[in-house]
Protein backbone atom coordinates (compact mmCIF):
# COMPACT_ATOMS: atom_id res chain seq x y z
CA UNK A 1 0.00 0.00 0.00
CA UNK A 2 1.46 3.36 -0.97
CA UNK A 3 1.56 6.32 1.34
CA UNK A 4 -1.23 8.24 -0.40
CA UNK A 5 -3.68 5.36 -0.23
CA UNK A 6 -2.73 4.76 3.39
CA UNK A 7 -3.64 8.33 4.34
CA UNK A 8 -6.98 8.03 2.53
CA UNK A 9 -7.72 4.83 4.43
CA UNK A 10 -6.75 6.53 7.69
CA UNK A 11 -9.06 9.49 6.95
CA UNK A 12 -11.89 7.07 6.22
CA UNK A 13 -11.23 5.24 9.51
CA UNK A 14 -11.37 8.60 11.34
CA UNK A 15 -14.84 9.22 9.89
CA UNK A 16 -13.90 11.89 7.35
CA UNK A 17 -16.51 11.65 4.60
CA UNK A 18 -17.89 13.73 1.77
CA UNK A 19 -15.88 15.83 -0.65
CA UNK A 20 -12.77 16.25 1.51
CA UNK A 21 -11.29 12.76 0.87
CA UNK A 22 -11.95 13.18 -2.86
CA UNK A 23 -10.19 16.55 -2.80
CA UNK A 24 -7.20 15.06 -0.95
CA UNK A 25 -7.06 12.10 -3.36
CA UNK A 26 -6.98 14.49 -6.31
CA UNK A 27 -4.29 16.52 -4.53
CA UNK A 28 -2.10 13.42 -4.07
CA UNK A 29 -2.65 11.83 -7.50
CA UNK A 30 -0.62 12.50 -10.64
CA UNK A 31 2.26 14.25 -8.88
CA UNK A 32 5.30 14.37 -11.18
CA UNK A 33 8.69 15.97 -10.80
CA UNK A 34 11.93 16.64 -12.68
CA UNK A 35 15.42 17.30 -11.42
CA UNK A 36 17.32 20.29 -12.77
CA UNK A 37 21.10 20.65 -12.81
CA UNK A 38 22.06 24.06 -14.25
CA UNK A 39 20.03 24.21 -17.47
CA UNK A 40 19.62 20.44 -17.90
CA UNK A 41 16.42 18.66 -16.85
CA UNK A 42 16.04 14.97 -16.09
CA UNK A 43 13.20 12.86 -17.37
CA UNK A 44 9.88 13.10 -15.55
CA UNK A 45 9.23 10.86 -12.51
CA UNK A 46 5.98 10.12 -10.73
CA UNK A 47 5.99 10.83 -6.99
CA UNK A 48 4.80 7.65 -5.33
CA UNK A 49 5.80 7.53 -1.69
CA UNK A 50 4.90 10.85 -0.04
CA UNK A 51 3.07 14.11 -0.22
CA UNK A 52 4.66 17.04 -1.96
CA UNK A 53 7.40 18.59 0.17
CA UNK A 54 6.44 22.16 0.98
CA UNK A 55 2.87 21.61 -0.18
CA UNK A 56 -0.05 23.35 1.49
CA UNK A 57 -1.55 20.16 2.93
CA UNK A 58 1.70 18.26 3.43
CA UNK A 59 2.21 19.04 7.13
CA UNK A 60 -1.40 18.32 8.06
CA UNK A 61 -1.47 15.02 6.18
CA UNK A 62 1.89 13.99 7.62
CA UNK A 63 0.73 14.69 11.18
CA UNK A 64 -2.54 12.81 10.63
CA UNK A 65 -0.67 9.82 9.29
CA UNK A 66 2.15 9.67 11.85
CA UNK A 67 -0.08 10.12 14.92
CA UNK A 68 -1.20 6.49 14.79
CA UNK A 69 2.37 5.25 15.26
CA UNK A 70 1.87 5.23 19.03
CA UNK A 71 -1.24 3.01 18.82
CA UNK A 72 0.81 -0.16 18.31
CA UNK A 73 2.77 0.32 21.56
CA UNK A 74 1.98 -1.42 24.83
CA UNK A 75 0.82 0.67 27.80
CA UNK A 76 4.06 0.13 29.73
CA UNK A 77 6.17 1.65 26.93
CA UNK A 78 6.61 5.38 27.35
CA UNK A 79 6.82 7.35 24.11
CA UNK A 80 7.07 10.92 22.94
CA UNK A 81 6.21 12.06 19.42
CA UNK A 82 6.82 15.56 18.16
CA UNK A 83 6.33 15.94 14.39
CA UNK A 84 8.97 13.50 13.08
CA UNK A 85 11.02 13.06 16.27
CA UNK A 86 10.03 9.87 18.08
CA UNK A 87 11.34 8.57 21.40
CA UNK A 88 10.42 5.28 23.12
CA UNK A 89 11.62 4.09 26.50
CA UNK A 90 11.09 1.31 29.00
CA UNK A 91 12.13 1.19 32.65
CA UNK A 92 13.41 -1.97 34.35
CA UNK A 93 15.97 -3.02 36.94
CA UNK A 94 17.08 -5.82 34.62
CA UNK A 95 18.74 -5.01 31.31
CA UNK A 96 17.59 -8.22 29.59
CA UNK A 97 13.92 -7.41 30.29
CA UNK A 98 14.27 -3.87 28.95
CA UNK A 99 16.16 -5.18 25.93
CA UNK A 100 13.45 -7.74 25.13
CA UNK A 101 10.57 -5.24 25.54
CA UNK A 102 12.26 -2.59 23.41
CA UNK A 103 13.15 -5.12 20.70
CA UNK A 104 9.48 -6.13 20.53
CA UNK A 105 8.58 -2.45 20.14
CA UNK A 106 11.13 -2.02 17.35
CA UNK A 107 9.75 -5.09 15.57
CA UNK A 108 6.18 -3.72 15.78
CA UNK A 109 7.30 -0.31 14.55
CA UNK A 110 9.14 -1.93 11.64
CA UNK A 111 5.99 -3.81 10.62
CA UNK A 112 3.91 -0.65 10.91
CA UNK A 113 6.32 1.42 8.83
CA UNK A 114 6.44 -1.30 6.17
CA UNK A 115 2.65 -0.96 5.84
CA UNK A 116 2.28 2.82 5.94
CA UNK A 117 5.29 3.97 3.91
CA UNK A 118 7.39 5.57 6.66
CA UNK A 119 11.04 4.70 7.16
CA UNK A 120 13.23 5.15 10.22
CA UNK A 121 16.63 6.65 9.54
CA UNK A 122 19.28 4.15 10.63
CA UNK A 123 21.83 6.96 10.86
CA UNK A 124 19.65 9.00 13.26
CA UNK A 125 18.30 6.11 15.35
CA UNK A 126 20.32 5.22 18.44
CA UNK A 127 20.08 3.70 21.90
CA UNK A 128 20.71 5.64 25.10
CA UNK A 129 20.85 3.55 28.25
CA UNK A 130 20.04 5.63 31.34
CA UNK A 131 21.63 3.99 34.37
CA UNK A 132 22.79 5.10 37.80
CA UNK A 133 24.52 1.81 38.69
CA UNK A 134 28.27 1.91 39.20
CA UNK A 135 28.95 -1.77 38.52
CA UNK A 136 29.68 -2.85 34.96
CA UNK A 137 26.92 -4.49 32.99
CA UNK A 138 26.36 -5.14 29.28
CA UNK A 139 24.80 -2.49 27.08
CA UNK A 140 21.55 -3.43 25.33
CA UNK A 141 21.72 -4.87 21.83
CA UNK A 142 18.78 -3.60 19.79
CA UNK A 143 18.17 -4.10 16.08
CA UNK A 144 16.16 -2.11 13.56
CA UNK A 145 15.67 -3.95 10.26
CA UNK A 146 18.53 -6.34 11.16
CA UNK A 147 20.81 -3.34 11.74
CA UNK A 148 22.46 -3.09 15.18
CA UNK A 149 21.65 0.31 16.67
CA UNK A 150 24.60 2.16 18.20
CA UNK A 151 24.63 2.78 21.95
CA UNK A 152 25.55 6.41 22.64
CA UNK A 153 26.45 8.31 25.82
CA UNK A 154 24.38 11.38 24.97
CA UNK A 155 21.70 12.38 22.50
CA UNK A 156 19.88 15.57 21.53
CA UNK A 157 16.09 15.35 21.60
CA UNK A 158 14.00 18.46 20.90
CA UNK A 159 16.93 20.73 21.73
CA UNK A 160 17.75 19.04 25.04
CA UNK A 161 21.01 17.12 25.41
CA UNK A 162 20.49 14.04 27.59
CA UNK A 163 23.37 11.93 28.87
CA UNK A 164 23.29 8.37 30.19
CA UNK A 165 23.62 9.49 33.85
CA UNK A 166 21.00 12.27 33.51
CA UNK A 167 23.50 14.80 34.84
CA UNK A 168 22.56 17.31 32.09
CA UNK A 169 26.21 18.40 31.94
CA UNK A 170 26.30 18.22 28.10
CA UNK A 171 23.22 20.45 27.95
CA UNK A 172 24.76 22.93 30.38
CA UNK A 173 27.93 23.04 28.25
CA UNK A 174 25.81 23.63 25.15
CA UNK A 175 23.91 26.47 26.88
CA UNK A 176 27.16 27.98 28.17
CA UNK A 177 28.64 28.02 24.64
CA UNK A 178 25.48 29.58 23.16
CA UNK A 179 25.35 32.25 25.91
CA UNK A 180 29.05 33.10 25.50
CA UNK A 181 28.56 33.55 21.76
CA UNK A 182 25.61 35.89 22.38
CA UNK A 183 27.57 37.83 25.02
CA UNK A 184 30.59 38.21 22.73
CA UNK A 185 28.33 39.46 19.95
CA UNK A 186 26.74 41.95 22.37
CA UNK A 187 30.20 43.16 23.44
CA UNK A 188 31.20 43.75 19.81
CA UNK A 189 28.00 45.62 19.00
CA UNK A 190 28.15 47.71 22.19
CA UNK A 191 31.82 48.68 21.70
CA UNK A 192 32.40 52.27 20.61
CA UNK A 193 35.13 51.52 18.07
CA UNK A 194 35.49 48.60 15.64
CA UNK A 195 39.30 48.59 15.59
Amino acid sequence: MTWKYGILQYLENCGVKGHLPIFIQNYLNNRKFKIRLSNTFSEEFEQEARVLQGGVLSNTLFILKINNITNCLANDIENFLYVHDFFVCFRSKFIHIAERKLQLVLNKLTKLTDCNGFKFSKAKTCVLHFCSQIKLHPEPSLFLNNHLLPVVNEVKFLGLYCDNKLSFLPHMEYLKTKCLQAMNLSKIIAHQSWC
